[in-house]
């Protein structure tokens, strides 16, 4: 909580500041040491870090299963995350700089842009759709506190997996390393998100084997390429029973006119 002021009119029209208290999203800046070398700068919310540098690691093809990982380590007291692979890094990694809020880093955005990376016989009935849309709203715990946070979640019917976090890519790492660490398989899953989706989530879904995604907003053209090119139906504007398909409408369960 923090002490602010909120200003308003009375009856009057007189304009007055009233302090209160409040409280706010809280960004936490986590250097990421892999085997020796710090490879990137998460910038993220507090809570449940395992899980993001796991899906981080995982979303660039670090590693594949929980076996390569030596050591999985993130002290919040000294701000680092402390990883050790098997395996050698890299030499020379390219990253890309994305739309995800506060900028996020990708080294897997070219990899997705491959095609052919989902289950292409998986369906999906709209009300799955909905349904899967109310109860992310519903666990959307930290935005009916404070607002300013992204939520994510997969699953076939019914929320599998949920996170959220002030970036909406680190939604997807979240998933991803949860996942990872409880040993579930989101290949044919559906992901549904509250915020836009941009060219990073979709090529991170494409790589867990998503095969469809949708979200309350709008994607991006990139999104959408990457979408087609792999396989993926992806979806937006999912409000009050109604959706637009921007990408392989063959997926929705809906009789023909």
């Amino acid at each position: 909580m923090i002490s602010i002021y909120s200003y308003s009119k009375d009856s009057n029209g007189t304009g007055q500041l009233t302090p209160r208290e409040r409280e706010v999203v809280e960004e936490f800046p986590l250097p990421l040491n892999v085997n020796g070398r710090e490879i990137a700068t998460l910038i993220a919310s507090p809570h449940d870090l395992r899980f993001l540098v796991a899906g981080f690691l995982r979303l660039q093809g670090f590693v594949e299963r929980v076996e390569d990982f030596k050591l999985l380590s993130v002290c919040t007291d000294f701000g680092v995350a402390k990883v050790e692979i098997k395996g050698e890094l890299p030499e020379k990694l390219k990253p890309v700089l994305t739309s995800g809020c506060g900028t996020g880093i990708t080294f897997t955005i070219p990899k997705a842009l491959q095609g052919g990376t989902v289950d292409q016989d998986r369906t999906f009935s709209p009300d799955a759709l909905f349904s899967m849309m109310d109860e992310m709203a519903k666990a959307a715990q930290r935005y009916s506190n404070h607002g300013g946070m992204h939520s994510a979640a997969v699953g076939f019917d019914s929320l599998c997996l949920y996170a959220e976090d002030l970036g909406r890519h680190n939604t997807i790492d979240r998933i991803a390393g949860e996942a990872l660490l409880k040993g579930i398989d989101l290949a044919g899953m559906m992901l549904v998100t509250s915020g836009r989706v941009s060219s990073e989530m979709v090529a991170k879904a494409a790589l867990l084997g998503i095969t469809l995604i949708a979200s309350r907003t709008s994607p991006t053209s990139m999104a959408i390429k990457i979408a087609d090119a792999a396989g993926i139906t992806l979806i937006g504007y999912v409000r009050a029973g109604r959706f637009d398909i921007y990408a392989h409408p063959e997926r929705l369960q809906i009789a023909s006119q």
